[in-house]
């Protein structure tokens, strides 16, 4: 079985049909029987949904003729189930849910009730039959769907996996941090709603300061963990996908940062990604960060914690409502244009701005019983000349020095790698 993959679909204007570069990352990706990416943006027309009064950063929108423009890549499975689903609040997520269901291309992780959100969804190729199941990490709670009861309808939303954060000290610090909660009353309405029935008091050994929370220990850490009950609905989901499908992919939306750097996955990211495959997964495709984090190969199956933006067009925004307006101090009086120049401090930082974000790889792997058997990497950046129109776009790296950064952030996870002939040969332990 052989399978492709792109990371971030950043989508906010249509696509030039055969750009120039464009035949060289279509044939890449064709090799695949299997043929994935990222879908980040909504798809509705201009006023047809109101703005959720959060976004993902850039409220992101497309007409969604733009997806088909997308699919002319050769894509047959995606997800939306990231950061900015909810942009357009409900209307918009569902609008977009119906869309890509409309083009008929396999799609999970966003749903009209949280088992159709957590549920796989099944691609057949004449090389076998694969189950895509997706996860978010980074999303505001109300996106989260809800399950249906029995005389209620379920909420629609994601399939988000969330996490608690836990702040270690040692025993005079957590004594410090006590006296404080005493002294400034922080934890009053807290005391009270617990008293009242309405939320558990904290478990012995841990201290609330506000939203911040602080374990008694001997060294001082940051500590994740996954929810538990939503790692039991992704490891019922995976044992379901078991008897459906030959091959299980699991979509990982995240913008977590590891220890001291970006370009790292955080442990808990890390731990989950190892949790899909010991429960049955075959492959862990990471997207979120706009950047290059390490490949690893785990019990013979492949982790791609990020791939990086395979297009990113960010400045294509026509229209804005006010609440992205508001975040720059500006009203909808103003122009895209001086909302745009004004969050970019004169166009000098940003996603847009650094070329490391407009770095990826498209992996190509090849799996036989389960195991895997070939894995490379086609550098790819998202194109910036000056033309409007290609702005953002995927074509392939001519300079790919940055495989050597790769090679480097991967090594540590048993994989090596080595460029030839333009292309990323992997070898791992």
């Amino acid at each position: 079985m052989k399978f492709t993959a792109a990371g971030d679909a950043l989508l906010q204007q249509r696509i030039p049909e055969n750009y120039e570069g464009f035949d060289k990352v279509r044939d890449y990706i064709a090799r695949g029987d299997a043929r994935f990416f990222n879908l980040e943006t909504t798809l509705n027309y201009e006023g047809e949904c109101f703005a959720s009064q959060f976004s993902g950063g850039t409220y992101v929108r497309t007409n969604p003729e733009g997806f088909g423009d997308l699919l002319r890549y050769g894509f047959n499975m995606t997800s939306f189930n990231n950061n900015h689903t909810m942009d357009f609040s409900y209307d918009g997520m569902l609008a977009t849910l119906d869309h890509v269901d409309a083009y008929g291309v396999v799609n999970a992780g966003v749903g009209r009730n949280l088992d159709e959100a957590a549920a796989p969804r099944y691609l057949d190729t004449p090389n076998g039959r694969v189950a895509l199941i997706s996860v978010n990490t980074s999303f505001d709670p109300s996106m989260m769907a809800g399950k249906q009861s029995r005389r209620f309808p379920g909420r629609p939303g994601i399939n988000g996996l969330r996490h608690t954060e836990t702040l270690v000290v040692n025993a005079e610090d957590f004594e410090k941090i006590q006296e404080i909660v005493e002294k400034t009353g922080i934890n009053f309405e807290e005391k009270v709603h617990i008293a009242q029935g309405y939320k558990k008091p904290a478990p012995e050994g841990i201290c609330q300061m506000g939203t911040l929370r602080f374990e008694r220990g001997e060294k001082a850490a940051r500590v994740k963990k996954c929810n538990k009950e939503d790692l039991a609905r992704v490891e019922k989901a995976i044992f379901e996908a078991q008897l459906q499908a030959n091959y299980i992919l699991i979509s990982l939306h995240h913008h977590q940062m590891g220890p001291g750097s970006n370009e790292l996955p955080p442990d808990f990211v890390e731990e989950f990604a190892h949790f899909c495959i010991d429960a049955g997964a075959h492959a862990v495709i990471g997207h979120g960060p706009h950047l290059l984090r390490p490949v690893e190969v785990y019990k013979n199956r492949p982790i791609f914690y990020s791939l990086g933006d395979f297009l990113l067009q960010l400045y294509s925004v026509e229209a804005a409502p006010e609440d992205f307006f508001a975040k720059q101090d500006l009203n909808s009086d103003a122009t895209v244009h001086e909302l745009l120049k004004k969050r970019s401090n004169n166009f000098t930082r940003g996603l847009m701005e650094d070329p490391v974000m407009s770095e990826a790889v498209i992996p190509y792997w090849e799996m036989e019983n389960g195991e895997l058997t070939k894995l490379e990497l086609l550098p790819v950046t998202c194109h910036q000349n000056g033309n409007k129109s290609l702005s953002g776009l995927p074509v392939v790296a001519e300079n790919a020095s940055f495989a050597e950064r790769l090679a480097r952030l991967s090594e540590p996870y048993g994989v090596k790698m080595k460029l030839e002939n333009g292309i990323i040969q992997c070898s791992w332990q």
